[in-house]
């Protein structure tokens, strides 16, 4: 007998895939007095969560706290620490404005290149004040790649440029800068990606790379780069400028955080300022920045938290490459006073950042539809390639699936200006690591088959032509093979605190928020909530500002657990059939939305995965002489009964002889084949509080020699049917 029929069943639908491995940041024991050392320090009661993150991240003095939890008890590096390139990058600057020579930015079209443009555009024109003295120059997404290209170098000669500055980019294309020289112009490299075995011949080349990895500079980007350019130069001509340098620091703190860098040293230290200024464009009738205003009531963000950098404004900034390819206007953005103009280019990208959203979601599924007919376990770098997909969202998609699947990933479209045969296409797009793998050092071992190349390691652009694809592919893969072996890794979910939906709320956000900003090597706290289910489950499509909808979705929730408490939820990119009845385990994000119109705190969730039911270590089982019983469900031992071996299934009996009924008893007669299965019943248990009985028979014995003897006949009469 089966409590269910057919269409009874419990739901054995899964949500999205979740990553397979777990695992949780190991917890170490704290000193005695540390939780009520952080609490003098921070000034919250009691925070347990807060120091026991502190404690596990290294930070367990209160020396290494100072610097970190407030950026007005940090020493900030002197920008001439970067040494004789500094020097020699401020002298020539210098000597540009005593001659009123023109001198043009070279950007990127990325967020951290966009607000590096807009920094140094703000910080030279304090300097460089003659008419049209100051360009800048950012390619193309759609139509060319990063870096410097021939083609731009012939145009700002022909504009009587004299110096080129690039900023978060030039530090490998030593061809472009003898071009430069050739035609009369000199060059300074900022930049942060990686350095070339031989220096180009620049007048300076301004790089963290060149400083130690224990230098708190040594993980500045292309914006911070930037920054410290001009701050040397306020430091040398402190009489010049107009403008404090502080209004610049809001643009470091998006780049900073939109770039994905370590927020180690400095680099802290200009997110936790660039944070306390971006704040105030809110708060003032008329802010500093009003493109900056604007892009925050776009998004319903204050401006006070990282999060309204990584989810709010560097999406949108890179949405304007993304969907136009020209990001020019962004720097007209970030950097104009007029509020009407910047009205206008604020809900340009608003809009851009709507459909890229949409074509993100529609390049991912094409994308997982054509990993459906590989052999995953055969490939440790995924390379796919569809002529269709716009290079714009490539990279965006290419770290979902790197992150789902825990393998580097590289997808490329097929770009053929002027090709006039196949040997002319070129495979172009962008590359994505995961696990702290070295991308750039992969993609690198494969140079001479590629047309272009830069990055960083965790993330690359890259094109070669079409027809040496599977050679690379081949390639690319072997290589990994043999730096990081043939076992394959398995998607991870890492938790730092368990917690309960009663623990959710503003005491722990305030004990989480010790850490922001949070970056690589100092990773947003993940929450795992055990054993819960959701409520008032919801998707919707969102849309664009016309009202149209467009694919990309996300879904609601309020989430609820034993501790009677229940708290709102969001998972970006997912249906309300991702969260199916039943009790789950949830990995979260906590996170706090201080819009004026949308304040409130919610979970954000990573992953689920079916809870694991709690271990049981003394079944029941029942006896012929007293027949089966209720047991009290409130033992966490007694939900399982074992009649395996007490009487057939059909012959069980309550005390009274009847027969158990469903309403009293679930029984399992057949034996699950997979453990998933077994938890599908737990779940039921949990909802219907009644036992599970497990009263199927035990298995029949198998003859070994007869069964061989059995398949050696069918072989054979395969073989001689083939035969014949």
């Amino acid at each position: 007998m089966t409590p269910f029929s057919s269409a009874q069943r419990p739901n054995k639908q899964r949500p999205e895939q979740c990553p397979a491995d777990w695992q949780a940041v190991p917890t170490a024991a704290m000193k005695d007095g540390w939780v009520e050392t952080v609490a003098q320090m921070t000034g919250l009661p009691k925070p347990v969560f807060g120091a026991q993150l502190l404690w596990n991240r290294g930070l367990r003095s209160p020396a290494s706290l100072v610097g970190f939890l407030k950026a007005s008890d940090y020493e900030p590096t002197s920008p001439f620490a970067f040494g004789e390139e500094m020097e020699w990058a401020v002298e020539r600057l210098m000597l540009a404005r005593d001659r009123s020579e023109k001198v043009a930015i070279w950007g990127d079209f990325d967020a951290d290149g966009v607000t590096s443009t807009a920094v140094l555009w703000d910080g030279l024109r304090q300097f460089l004040t003659g008419e049209n003295q100051l360009t800048y120059f950012i390619p193309n997404r759609l139509k060319e790649s990063h870096g410097l290209s021939m083609l731009g170098i012939n145009q700002l000669a022909e504009q009587g440029v004299k110096l080129i500055v690039t900023c978060d980019t030039g530090s490998t294309n030593p061809a472009e800068i003898d071009q430069a020289r050739s035609l009369g112009m000199e060059v300074i490299v900022t930049d942060h990606h990686t350095l070339p075995e031989i220096r180009p011949a620049v007048v300076a080349i301004v790089n963290p790379r060149t400083l130690p990895r224990e230098h708190p500079m040594a993980h500045l980007s292309g914006v911070a780069v930037a920054y410290k350019l001009i701050e040397a130069l306020y430091e040398r001509l402190p009489d010049v400028p107009t403008r404090p340098l502080s209004e610049l620091v809001d643009l470091v703190a998006i780049g900073l955080i939109a770039d994905l860098v370590e927020l180690t040293g400095d680099c802290r230290y200009l997110a936790q300022i660039g944070i306390a200024q971006l704040q105030t464009h809110l708060q003032r009738d008329q802010p500093v920045r009003p493109g900056v205003a604007r892009l925050l009531q776009l998004c319903r963000r204050a401006g006070d938290r990282p999060t309204d950098i990584s989810f709010g404004i560097g999406p949108r900034i890179n949405a304007v490459s993304r969907i136009y390819g020209d990001a020019r206007f962004c720097v007209e953005l970030l950097t104009s006073d007029d509020p009407e103009r910047c009205r206008e280019l604020a809900e340009k990208a608003e809009l851009a950042n709507v459909r890229r959203k949409a074509l993100q979601n529609d390049v991912l599924q094409q994308a997982m539809q054509q990993l459906q007919t590989q052999d995953l376990s055969t490939m440790g770098v995924i390379v796919l390639c569809n002529s269709q997909w716009p290079v714009g969202v490539l990279g965006l998609v290419a770290g979902q699936i790197a992150q789902q699947h825990a393998k580097p990933t590289i997808l490329l479209t097929v770009d053929s200006p002027g090709a006039e045969d196949d040997a002319d296409m070129l495979a172009r797009g962008s590359a994505r690591s995961v696990n702290n793998i070295d991308l750039y050092d992969l993609v690198n071992s494969q140079a001479h088959l590629l047309k272009s190349f830069g990055g960083h390691p965790f993330a690359a652009g890259l094109s070669l032509p079409l027809n040496d694809l599977p050679m690379f592919t081949a390639a690319i893969n072997q290589q990994y093979r043999q730096k990081m072996g043939i076992s394959a890794s398995s998607p991870t979910a890492q938790c730092d605190l368990t917690v309960t939906v009663a623990d959710l709320g503003a005491a722990l956000f305030q004990q989480l928020k010790l850490l922001e900003p949070c970056g690589i090597g100092n990773p947003v706290p993940k929450l795992l909530i055990q054993n819960c289910w959701f409520e008032s489950v919801w998707h919707q499509k969102l849309k664009d500002r016309t009202g149209s909808k467009v694919g990309y979705i996300k879904a609601s929730f309020t989430i609820c657990d034993d501790s009677g408490a229940r708290f709102p939820g969001l998972w970006w990119g997912h249906y309300k059939d991702d969260l199916p009845p039943g009790r789950w385990d949830v990995i979260a994000e906590l996170d706090y939305n201080s819009h004026p119109k949308s304040r409130r705190y919610e979970i954000r969730a990573i992953a689920i995965r079916e809870a694991i039911p709690k271990p049981f270590t003394k079944p029941i089982t029942a006896e012929l002489s007293t027949g089966l019983k209720q047991p009290d469900l409130k033992q966490a031992d007694s939900w399982l009964l074992d009649f395996r071996r007490v009487q057939p299934p059909n012959q069980i009996t309550t005390e009274t002889g009847a027969k158990p009924s469903p309403k009293t008893t679930l029984i399992l007669s057949e034996c699950p084949t997979q453990w998933t299965e077994l938890t599908l019943w737990q779940q039921q248990v949990a909802q219907t509080h009644q036992p599970l009985a497990l009263a199927y028979a035990e298995p029949v014995a198998i003859d070994p020699l007869q069964q061989w003897k059995t398949l050696l006949g069918l072989a054979k009469s395969l073989a001689g049917s083939k035969l014949r």
